[in-house]
């Protein structure tokens, strides 16, 4: 009875310790995706905000804030091409690794421009737009030759696999139109003739008394110029005696 009950807690304890664990994992995804979702309407609401200002505010910080959003566009454009195309080509490592070297100046120049759009100071903004312009072209350039060159490897990669299986697909339709036709059942020998009967000597010797033609399989007839052999005393008695005219 105790062994009953111990089995009893430990599957009591298994159910609590899964429900726990699955309770957890899904609080987890869910905050996980509470906070992609948070993350992706902030940066919907600070992409928005910069346009409104490059358009809105003339002058040094409507150009500021132009430099922030094609940084922004560039780097998050490269980021997630290099994201999809992680699972697939284990040849990116060094690319990856370039990204995350490039992101760090990225957002370092990001948080600067961030904190001079709300310099009142028009004049020194106005000073450093041209190198706070280099920088940025030069970030969005590296970026943008990134992501351009993960394109072209997809793209090259795709047409190679197409390239390949284009001439697969011609070798196989190539054979399907040259088909040999189907082997019908051989034909059966055909019965070769029966043997000919052989006749026996009486039967020739008739045929031969009687001057028929000799049949296939048959001796030649005798020269004419040959004499008959004289006929047998037994065939002189079977023969019908002829009458003899009656004296008158």
């Amino acid at each position: 009875m105790s062994a009953v009950l111990i089995v009893l807690a430990l599957l009591f304890v298994l159910f609590v310790a899964t429900g726990a664990y699955v309770v957890v994992k899904v609080a987890g995804a869910a905050k996980r995706g509470v906070d992609r979702t948070v993350h992706q309407a902030r940066r919907a609401v600070e992409d928005s905000t910069l346009k409104a200002r490059s358009y809105a505010r003339p002058g040094p910080h409507g150009e500021i804030a132009g430099l922030r959003l094609s940084l922004r566009n560039s780097m998050r454009a490269t980021q997630e091409s290099l994201a999809a195309r992680a699972g697939d080509d284990g040849g990116l490592a060094e690319s990856r690794d370039l990204f995350r070297r490039l992101s760090v100046h990225g957002h370092a120049l990001d948080d600067e421009l961030r904190r001079l759009e709300n310099d009142p100071d028009r004049a020194a903004l106005a000073a450093e737009l041209p190198a706070l312009r280099d920088r940025t072209q030069k970030i969005v350039r590296a970026a943008d030759g990134l992501r351009h060159a993960l394109r072209d490897r997809a793209h090259h990669e795709a047409d190679d696999e197409l390239d390949a299986l284009s001439r697969q697909i011609d070798m196989e339709t190539g054979a399907l139109r040259h088909w040999a036709p189907a082997e019908g059942p051989e034909p059966a020998p055909q019965p070769w003739p029966a043997a000919p009967a052989v006749p026996d000597a009486d039967t020739v010797a008739q045929r031969w008394d009687d001057g028929a033609a000799p049949t296939s399989g048959q001796a030649p007839p005798p020269s004419l110029d040959r004499p008959r052999p004289a006929p047998h005393p037994w065939e002189r008695l079977l023969k019908k005696p002829q009458e003899q005219p009656r004296p008158e």
